[in-house]
């Protein structure tokens, strides 16, 4: 065989274009020719990849090479740090058209971020990725079911202050949800209503989505293992969690169940949460896709006492919740929200003012003072809203 040690130009024989070589070029002794590099678009790692072939990560919005047996950010840029579903910059939403956040990463009061835009919008839920926020809407405060609740889904950009603007729609007129998402899904689970001639006193076991991204009508799921409204609820990247709630005005319980995000389907059974019945805890991931925590909410009956408890669960681990520490307050319904190391605990119904609670998630102990909130007040409470969190930029 025919060796050449050295080529620096190869023309066609008129010398004006490149030659077709018909059988293929043997480089090192290879007989395979040459092969062309690969381009994915996906939200998964190709596998088996070969240096120089391409991805578009489409789930973090990152072109990567494969180099030296690895893939590599293109042009040295990097994933965003923390969590898919959340960031820097916490909102605290609803009871009332409200929405004010605060930087999550610097103690300090709130700041007025917009409006929703249903007015007096209660008992709602959120969840989204670092660009954008997605309001599962709740009750219109003062109205009765069914003309009060609202199968209304709402966005904003979590970069851009402003005002909500219409998503989509819900399947049912629900309030007292409880929301998830990996950055791709928002996820929102159980709830009181049901169609629009439904009874106020229905809790269901619907889990519904909506593709983060593109503004559209949720689809199904899957169910919760048991019908329930005024859960509560934590994430990390790939599995979400439900905790606590009750089925109607006589069935508590102290159920945690958990969904994979990725994948449609029912929830199954992760263990039990401390108190023997627990409902209107927190509302909003407060989570560093390790350890996830809930605050506060009634303990049932008989004594329907409020607890300042703040428990926590090991997400991959199935188990019951054990304790984190306290709350500065016994309150129920607190809006939570977190960036991956500190978790706020705002508002909520008992010790009711405009505190902000701050923990940081990797060190169990109890709750410090973060700040206040400015457009919820001693005199209008943020009592009923939710949390989430988003990036600033």
């Amino acid at each position: 065989m025919s060796e050449i040690d050295r080529i620096t130009e190869i023309k066609d024989r008129a010398g004006t274009g490149a030659p077709n070589f018909t059988f293929g070029v043997n480089f090192a002794g290879s007989d395979s020719g040459i092969n062309p590099h690969t381009h994915t678009e996906s939200a998964n790692e190709p596998s088996s990849p070969s240096n120089g072939d391409t991805w578009w990560d489409s789930d973090n919005d990152i072109y990567k090479v494969y180099m030296d047996n690895a893939w590599k950010d293109w042009l040295g840029t990097t994933a965003p740090a923390g969590p898919l579903w959340g960031g820097t910059r916490g909102f605290y939403i609803g009871q009332g058209n409200e929405i004010e956040y605060v930087d999550l990463t610097t103690p300090g009061n709130a700041t007025d971020f917009g409006d929703l835009a249903t007015a007096q919008n209660e008992r709602c839920s959120a969840a989204g990725n670092k660009v954008r926020g997605i309001v599962r809407s709740g009750t219109i405060s003062g109205a009765s079911f069914p003309s009060g609740s609202i199968d209304t889904i709402e966005y904003f950009t979590c970069a851009t202050a402003g005002n909500a603007s219409d998503f989509g729609n819900s399947a049912l007129y629900l309030s007292k949800t409880a929301a998830v998402g990996d950055g791709t899904k928002a996820i929102f689970g159980g709830g009181a209503g049901g169609p629009s001639g439904g009874s106020s006193t229905n809790s269901n076991n619907i889990i519904e989505y909506v593709t983060v991204a593109s503004t559209g009508n949720a689809t199904d799921f899957g169910d919760l293992t048991v019908g329930r409204r005024n859960a509560s609820s934590t994430n990390d990247d790939t599995r979400g969690i439900f905790i606590g709630g009750d089925g109607d005005s006589s069935n508590y319980g102290n159920w945690m169940d958990y969904i994979t995000m990725g994948t449609a389907g029912n929830a199954t059974d992760f263990g039990d949460t401390i108190q023997t019945y627990l409902m209107n805890a927190s509302v909003g991931v407060i989570s560093n896709n390790t350890i996830g925590c809930v605050s506060g909410g009634y303990i049932g009956p008989p004594s329907w006492a409020k607890t300042n408890t703040i428990q926590k669960v090991t997400i991959q681990t199935l188990g019951n919740a054990t304790d984190f520490g306290d709350a500065t307050g016994a309150n129920v319904v607190t809006g939570n929200n977190s960036d991956g190391t500190t978790g706020t605990i705002a508002g909520g119904s008992g010790t009711s003012d405009n505190r902000i609670d701050k923990i940081t998630i990797a060190t169990p102990g109890n709750a410090t003072d973060f700040g206040d909130l400015t457009a919820h007040t001693d005199s209008t409470p943020f009592y009923a809203g939710c949390g989430m969190s988003g990036n600033a930029s």
